[in-house]
């Protein structure tokens, strides 16, 4: 064996071979693992040649490099070899997004709350603030490519959005005023988010990160859906805080029937007068004072939600304004490029400008009726969870509905990931086992802290389920698109939006089933509170799995697709139309209240299969059109 050792250094002394070579006894210790996500495998051949004098069998194990990894694990595929821009942009959206979702998770409830308003009247405030908040994006491109540029635009943004959270979060303000905090929110996020997808976009227009792009906003997606995660727990947090100083509890039926006698609509008011009795015990003065101070009450609780929001708004200027370094070469518009250095400026023909202008059109007018579906999660599906689904659940159950029991259980799961993954280094196994057992310990702490039965959950929190489905499925789908690529079949991204449109509509007739045999919400409207049949939280929870699949296959890389795809010199514009196209499907989603209102629920949720379906049907019609644009 010394012989042969010899043998290898002669190998390695003549510069005969490269240095990432290993005994086959050391292929097997960590110095040889570490190479196997970068390297090939080479054996000695049995045969002499120029390179191998020496001939000897299985003496060495070769790792050459190559461009590409071949055991990593999925994480290590999905994060690697990206800028760090790409980290300040994820940052700075999480912490935007999450008070966005805060505000969002609890936005339709206050204004039924409130004012006692319908599914209708509070879907028109919702469409119409979800279109403002998506179609200002169009005026922030406008502003960012020819007049402030990308950075500029985005700090103005996140200073105006804290601006409006801030006025909501006031209490006692009238539907005025309310209207006018809206404005001035979707003035904020038209400046920001279209702007700061088109700066994440110019981090990829380096040819050596070119090929990331797709997996780049998968990883910027997982952004918004960490905050989105946090947010609904945050706003049920603040909400039974203040609540809680006011001696009260919350309970979904309470807001509807004390809305209700306030208005004299309610016929028995037999249901309202033992909540009274048992919320304010013996204080109890009359009906009328209970329902004031109840919805007073939780009006400001969710003023203190929205003013959670305005402190996000800080975290988020902070990180973005902290770390500019690493995205200031890439803030610069077409029009700085071009005055900057002409020649290095990519010009299309004005035939390609027409092909990728009409194929960012089409695509735009499928992706309206994805959103108007989809977004159904702040509006008809937080009233389903709040008037058809069961309000409290067994131990089991409510582990997944609690963030203090929950989260750890998430935690434990990431360490025993660390701990088992492939090519981790020891330190980084130990850190996984450490992560593992200290979750552990806590979870068994705060779930013995449940009841074997009777949890109490609130509609908000099912809105925690789509975010927490997007962190842990967004690496199983780049990996699966990444097994697809490396074998070259890899679907264009027109044809993985199709793919998401029908599984949009697997989603919403999971809701089809659920409400087969439920009381309509007009029968339930005139009867107050909440149904008399109520369905398990796992309907819901099942949609939001399905669409959450659905999302990832359209909305990053629909994203993507807009990055790749704009005339360099609407870049800005460009991601404003994407988001102007979802502010029409968030338009949409407002403005088929009416349906909810009148039809039964089985035929509103199937509305929207069929509508997903056809959307699916025309996009592929036009596929070869729309990957003709993409690849001129």
């Amino acid at each position: 064996m010394k012989e042969r050792k010899s043998d290898e250094e002669k190998l390695r002394n003549g510069n005969k071979v490269p240095d990432h070579c290993f005994t086959a006894s050391e292929a097997s210790t960590d110095k040889a693992n570490d190479q196997l996500t970068n390297y090939q495998i080479i054996k000695f051949p049995r045969q002499p040649t120029e390179l191998f004098p020496f001939g000897y069998p299985d003496i060495l194990v070769i790792f050459v490099p190559t461009s590409k990894p071949i055991f990593s694990p999925i994480s290590k595929l999905m994060f690697k070899g990206h800028p760090k821009g790409l980290y300040v942009a994820f940052f700075a959206n999480m912490g935007e997004r999450f008070g966005y979702y805060t505000m969002l998770a609890i936005f339709v409830l206050y204004l039924q709350s409130k004012f006692g308003w319908s599914a209708t009247q509070a879907g028109h405030v919702y469409g119409g603030f979800l279109f403002g908040i998506y179609f200002l994006p169009l005026l922030g491109g406008y502003i960012a490519d020819n007049v402030l540029g990308y950075g500029k635009t985005i700090v103005l943004g996140i200073i105006v959005m804290f601006i409006g959270y801030l006025m909501l979060a006031m209490p006692g303000t009238g539907e005025w005023f309310i209207y006018g905090a809206l404005a001035v929110i979707s003035l904020g996020t038209g400046l920001f988010k279209g702007n700061l997808q088109a700066l994440v976009g110019n981090l990829y227009d380096e040819a050596k990160y070119d090929k990331l792009r797709d997996s780049a906003f998968n990883i910027f997606y997982m952004g918004i859906n960490i905050g989105a995660f946090f947010a609904p727990s945050a706003a049920r947090s603040v909400r039974r805080w203040v609540l809680g100083l006011q001696g009260l509890r919350y309970d979904a039926a309470i807001p509807s029937l004390a809305n209700k006698y306030l208005n004299g609509t309610l016929e028995n008011a037999k249901e309202l007068s033992q909540f009274a009795h048992a919320e304010m015990g013996s204080h109890f003065t009359s009906l009328t004072d209970f329902s004031h101070h109840y919805i007073d009450a939780l009006s400001k609780s969710y003023n203190a939600g929205f003013a959670v929001a305005a402190v996000s708004m800080i975290l988020s200027i902070v990180i973005f304004l902290g770390f500019r370094k690493y995205y200031k070469h890439a803030d610069v518009t077409h029009k700085e490029q071009k005055a900057k250095d002409k020649e290095s400026v990519v010009e299309l023909t004005p035939a390609q400008t027409k092909d990728r202008l009409m194929a960012l059109g089409l695509v735009f007018l499928v992706v309206i009726f994805f959103w108007m579906a989809f977004h159904q999660n702040g509006f008809t599906l937080t009233i389903f969870a709040r008037d058809y689904t069961v309000g409290a659940v067994n131990k089991a159950t409510a582990i997944i509905f609690n963030l203090s029991t929950f989260l750890p259980l998430l935690l434990a799961i990431l360490g025993i990931v660390l701990m088992v993954g492939k090519g981790n280094s020891s330190k980084v196994r130990l850190s996984g086992a450490i992560i593992a057992a200290a979750s552990v310990v806590v979870a068994y702490f705060t779930i013995r802290r449940l009841q074997p039965e009777g949890n109490p959950i609130s509609p908000e929190i099912f809105q925690q389920f789509n975010p927490i489905f997007i962190v842990f499925l967004t690496p199983v789908i780049v990996g699966y698109f990444a097994y697809l690529r490396k074998r070259g079949k890899e679907q264009s991204s027109p044809k993985k939006i199709g793919i998401g449109m029908v599984i949009t509509a697997i989603g919403f007739s999971i809701m089809v089933l659920a409400s087969k045999g439920l009381m309509s919400p007009h029968d339930l409207a005139q009867q107050g509170g909440v149904s008399d049949t109520l369905r398990s939280p796992f309907w819901l929870i099942g949609t939001y799995f399905t669409l959450t699949i659905a999302e990832l296959f359209l909305s990053p890389i629909g994203i993507s697709f807009v990055s790749k795809v704009a005339p360099p010199q609407y870049k800005g514009l460009a991601q404003g139309g994407w988001l102007g196209a979802t502010a029409v499907g968030n338009l949409a989603a407002g403005l088929i209240g009416p349906f909810w209102d009148k039809w039964e629920l089985w035929q509103f949720f199937g509305l929207l299969v069929g509508l997903t379906i056809l959307s699916a049907i025309f996009i592929f019609s036009i596929l070869k059109l729309l990957e003709r644009a993409t690849n001129s």
